[in-house]
């Protein structure tokens, strides 16, 4: 997870196309040749956008953006220490 990606995605991309690309990267990762590296690989990508995917929705619901952001990191954090 990488707090820049995030931002820079949530900018420069409308929550749709997002999603999308989310989808599609869950299904490349559902084919039997997808290798252990590659799996880490989208793993990293599919947290970033489902981050950016999150901001934006705090940010429609009111929230400042750098805020949401900074909020987005805390909770992944917490519930890693979990």
């Amino acid at each position: 997870m990488k707090l820049p990606v995030i931002r820079h995605l949530q900018k420069n991309n409308e929550v749709e196309k997002l999603e999308h690309t989310i989808e599609v990267l869950e299904n490349f990762t559902e084919h039997r040749s997808v290798s252990e590296e590659e799996m880490d690989v989208i793993g990293e990508l599919l947290t970033n956008l489902c981050g950016a995917v999150e901001v934006h929705k705090m940010i429609e619901d009111g929230v400042p953006e750098r805020d949401a952001a900074n909020n987005f990191v805390k909770k992944v954090l917490g519930s890693i220490d979990k």
